[in-house]
């Protein structure tokens, strides 16, 4: 008996030393975003030795990374992961010299940062449009959920797992709310302010998404998800590309849809960067139609993949 009451204790001691402090993770991600707003590494104190770090999946010596290069931020968000003792940042550079959208996923072990992963986003990525990212990003509404409000940490993960479930099943129920709007590399399904349910738009019907890696926050009701997206970058065929799509829920429905997502090449193998300077329809290989609009404050996308029936208008 008292055998047994001893190993429970461990257990419990185990249980929680995996978790962290909010305030610690929140020290940890400020002084993120003041080393990389300064390129300055040796002020990020709260690394461990051991750091593993990886920019789009590929691991690199931090200190040749973006992370040593002083980056002007115009917006930055995080959230915290009591619970799993990780963090997501989402960096927005669009009046930099260099514009980028950047989005960085830390794991922490007792008390120190152990893994960053970033995705990394700029010109030839996916959709890629700093100015359209910070513009609809400052539109929306991101503030912490008051407490009698939130959803637990299950219905919030279950909302994001739903979204990805649907791209290889369409019998899935996705909890999508209305309003609800999707930010895609810096087009806006709702650009329009329709205020309807525009997240269910282009949604892949046969794609299975790969190694999918969370960040839950349970006041700003928002979950992270890291993963690979197969057939995203068409010069590489199947190859899963870094992705990240961060959803903020309430009420137990989707409200709004961030995405980043890395390519190998510019374009994504669509030939083209797909950041148009006027009105115009282009031909992409592969069975791709896209036509675009630059509107003030992002894009306008009608985008059909012509091989497998799926339709995106972002408008």
């Amino acid at each position: 008996m008292f055998q047994s009451r001893t190993l429970t204790f461990l257990c419990l001691v185990a249980s929680a030393s995996a978790e962290c402090s909010r305030a610690l993770l929140k020290n940890a991600t400020d002084e993120y975003v003041s080393a990389q707003s300064s390129g300055q590494i040796a002020t990020f104190r709260a690394l461990a030795p051991n750091l593993t770090y990886t920019e789009n999946e590929k691991p690199l010596d931090i200190r040749t990374g973006v992370l040593s290069q002083p980056i002007k931020l115009d917006q930055n968000l995080s959230i915290h992961d009591t619970t799993l003792c990780a963090t997501f940042t989402q960096l927005i550079a669009a009046t930099s010299e260099h514009p980028y959208v950047i989005g960085t996923r830390m794991l922490f072990t007792d008390d120190k940062i152990t893994t960053i992963e970033s995705i990394v986003t700029d010109q030839g990525d996916w959709l890629f449009n700093a100015t359209g990212y910070l513009h609809w990003t400052s539109l929306e509404n991101w503030d912490p959920i008051p407490e009698d409000k939130r959803d637990s940490r299950e219905v919030i993960k279950a909302a994001g797992d739903a979204y990805f479930d649907r791209f290889a099943n369409v019998s899935v129920n996705v909890p999508y709310g209305t309003p609800c709007a999707r930010l895609e590399g810096g087009a806006y399904t709702d650009s329009s302010g329709t205020g309807g349910n525009t997240c269910n738009l282009g949604v892949p019907s046969n794609t299975t998404v790969t190694k999918r890696r969370y960040v839950i926050d349970e006041e700003m009701g928002v979950v992270d998800i890291y993963l690979g997206f197969p057939g995203l970058d068409r010069s590489v065929g199947e190859e899963p590309m870094p992705d990240s799509h961060m959803f903020r829920v309430e009420k137990g429905k989707i409200r709004y849809i961030h995405t980043l997502s890395s390519c190998v090449n510019p374009g994504c193998g669509l030939n083209t960067t797909i950041i148009p300077t006027q009105r115009r329809r282009i031909r992409l290989s592969r069975g791709f139609q896209l036509r675009s609009d630059l509107r003030p404050g992002g894009v306008e996308l009608n985008y059909q993949r012509l091989n497998e029936g799926v339709m995106m208008k972002m408008s």
